[in-house]
């Protein structure tokens, strides 16, 4: 069947040749946001046989990802969200799902074939699911922007270890305030709750634990109106009573710096679709009976649709319905077009039953397949190793993995001190080294750069491992107003040259090295494991895929820039950023990126008032420098560095 089919680009109508469409780069549903509700569509539309793209420009998972602790998941015990979500990755992947890391920059929806603009090329499909979720609500009281990142926070697993021994503020009455406060009580020495309304608004069994406990003050019709800090972070705060008007200084029993947490909620991510389906007062979108929006073959599912209760349990709920609704409207738009994408045959799932079915069939029992988990989840928690090992099986297994891919060997220069910091890295390192099948060195100081054998840091971090000032203990003294403090323990990734690696890869004889501007102050473990590795595989090369329009940004940037980034091995949303960073650098040798675990480097913390992360700081040549906090993906990092 050949024809033309009006398109909507944003209000304009335009013609899209289905006579044209290359059914190789055609879709049945494309997804946008992989979050809960993206990824059960995801899931159920793959399980049908039913070829998905699901569309991500930030972490897969969505926001349930930096809930520290999951307990009403129907069926799952006491989880992370993170975990959680990359089950359901997996499973949908295991299905036959399709997964893009990019960014949705605008749809053509009017026609039978529909098209997502993404920052990595179009995309045709005959349905689309909006399922791009929401993101914390901004008060807008006094110097909440001025002080984001420096005491105002909105994600209490990433930066609640930063208020250990102080008071907090927290704002909202909600599911999310309620537990996140009585999360905080595990650092701060109290939580003071600010609620607008009269009680909670969320249900009473997640409020009475806030109430019970005895860390939690609870203020009811009070709001928050202003902050100010003094020296070393906040030291005031305006609150205000909603049913007098009246307003009152509140301050620390101490008299010390607090924090202030806000959990108010969320904004819709609606921008995509604005002007295109219909949308509520609020910004959220309209949906019908079996969740489609105003245009047909279009659908909205989680946190962004117009819906009573904004839990994991309802998105997954949302997601499953839209995606039963898009099968058939998928099919129904097929035989109407004669166009038949290439949908999944041979996926994870179907090898899985064939196995199963064929040991049946000869009578004997498969053994059960080991458990999959992404390396990130695993990396979080060493509970799997055996006694006296680092890594348990699983880590080992994806370790190797990467290394198979590694097309050039790599080694860890180690700048080491004798703290028992340092014992930790030499042995995180080492037995990397022992996994590594040859792929990795290490060595103790840093590669010789010059001539004369002084030793000086090729890297360009000051002095090298010769000539640095050293305190009582051995610790490299910095100064952290510096361009990336030489700060120990260090692990720098160095790369064989691309002159001195032979034609089975290994390094030539005479060590040709170079810096790859990739470094982790600290030890890399925790949340900051999946970075690292990654870091190390993205050095050696080949590398993660990036799409050619990011390579030849990064490409552009023709003047030194180094990014510092200060991180903590708790926050979930750190690694994408450290990953984004050190990727470009990976790729230009103008830009250096280091990572520095800010609990072991107060100095750091101290010199840009870091009470949240990640922290970004991004000094240029001219000796301009910029301080930014929050996850960054590639694009945003590249905004950032100004590419």
């Amino acid at each position: 069947m050949s024809g033309n089919t009006d398109s909507k680009t944003n209000g304009e109508t335009t013609k899209l040749d289905t006579s044209n469409v290359d059914t190789k780069n055609l879709y049945d549903v494309v997804v946008i946001g992989g979050g809960p509700a993206g990824l059960t569509a995801g899931l159920y539309l793959a399980r049908a046989r039913y070829r998905v793209l699901i569309l991500e420009k930030d972490d897969f998972g969505g926001q349930i990802t930096i809930t520290n602790e999951v307990v009403n998941y129907p069926g799952v015990g006491t989880t992370t969200g993170k975990a959680l979500t990359a089950t359901m990755r997996q499973q949908a992947q295991d299905f036959g799902a399709e997964f893009l890391s990019a960014e949705a920059t605008g749809l053509d929806v009017s026609g039978d074939v529909k098209t997502v603009h993404t920052t990595r090329g179009d995309l045709h499909a005959f349905g689309i699911l909006i399922a791009t979720g929401a993101a914390p609500r901004k008060l807008g009281f006094a110097g909440e922007a001025e002080y984001a990142g420096r005491g105002v926070a909105y994600c209490a697993t990433c930066d609640g270890e930063f208020f250990t021994g102080k008071e907090v503020l927290v704002i909202g009455g909600g599911f999310a305030a309620a537990e996140e406060s009585v999360f905080l009580t595990k650092y701060a020495s109290k939580v003071t709750m600010l609620i607008r309304e009269e009680d909670f608004t969320c249900d009473a069994s997640v409020a009475d634990e806030a109430k019970r406990n005895p860390k939690i003050e609870i203020r009811y019709q009070t709001v928050l109106d202003g902050v100010t800090a003094g020296q070393g972070g906040l030291r005031e705060a305006t609150i205000r009573s909603v049913a007098t008007g009246e307003t009152e200084t509140w301050k620390p029993q101490d008299e010390g710096t607090f924090g202030v947490f806000v959990f108010a909620g969320y904004v819709p991510a609606t921008g995509l679709v604005k002007g295109i389906v219909d949308l509520d007062d609020h910004g959220y979108v309209v949906t019908h009976g079996y969740l489609e929006t105003s245009v047909p073959g279009v659908y909205a599912a989680g946190d962004l649709r117009v819906k009573n209760l904004r839990q994991v349990v309802t998105a997954t709920a949302d997601g499953a319905i839209a995606a039963v609704e898009l099968e058939r409207y998928a099919s129904d738009l097929s035989a109407k077009t004669g166009l038949i994408p290439p949908r999944p045959t041979d996926t994870a799932y179907d090898r899985a039953e064939a196995k199963t079915a064929a040991a049946a069939q000869a009578g004997t029992t498969p053994a059960p397949a080991p458990a999959k988990r992404s390396a990130d989840a695993a990396s979080a928690s060493k509970a799997a190793a055996k006694p006296g090992e680092l890594f348990s099986d699983a880590i080992k297994a994806q370790l190797k993995m990467v290394f198979s891919k590694m097309t050039r060997p790599v080694t860890l220069a180690l700048e080491l001190d004798d703290t028992p910091l340092s014992t930790e890295l030499e042995a995180f390192v080492g037995e990397m080294v022992k996994l590594s099948d040859g792929k990795l060195t290490s060595m103790v100081g840093l590669p010789d750069s010059g001539a004369d054998g002084s030793g000086t840091d090729s890297a360009g971090a000051g002095e090298g491992t010769t000539g640095v000032d050293l305190d009582a203990n051995g610790r490299a003294v910095f100064d952290p107003a510096a361009v990336l403090p030489h700060a120990r323990p260090c692990v720098r990734i160095y790369a064989a040259a691309d002159d001195a690696a032979g034609a089975d890869g290994a390094a030539a004889a005479d060590g040709g090295l170079r810096f790859t501007g990739l470094a982790f102050h600290g030890v890399p473990s925790g949340h900051e494991f999946n970075s690292f590795v990654l870091g190390i595989y993205n050095a050696a090369g080949p590398g993660q895929p990036l799409g050619d329009d990011f390579k030849a940004r990064i490409a552009a940037i023709d003047e030194p820039v180094n990014v510092t980034l200060l991180v903590s091995l708790t926050c979930t949303m750190c690694p994408e950023t450290v990953l984004s960073a050190q990727r470009v650098a990976s790729l230009n040798p103008n830009v250096r990126a280091e990572a520095y675990d800010v609990s072991h480097f107060p100095e750091l913390k101290d010199q840009y008032g870091v009470m949240s992360v990640p922290c970004i700081v991004v000094d240029h040549a001219d000796g301009s420098q910029k301080v930014e906090f929050g996850k960054k993906n590639i694009p945003q990092m590249l905004d950032l560095l100004a590419a």
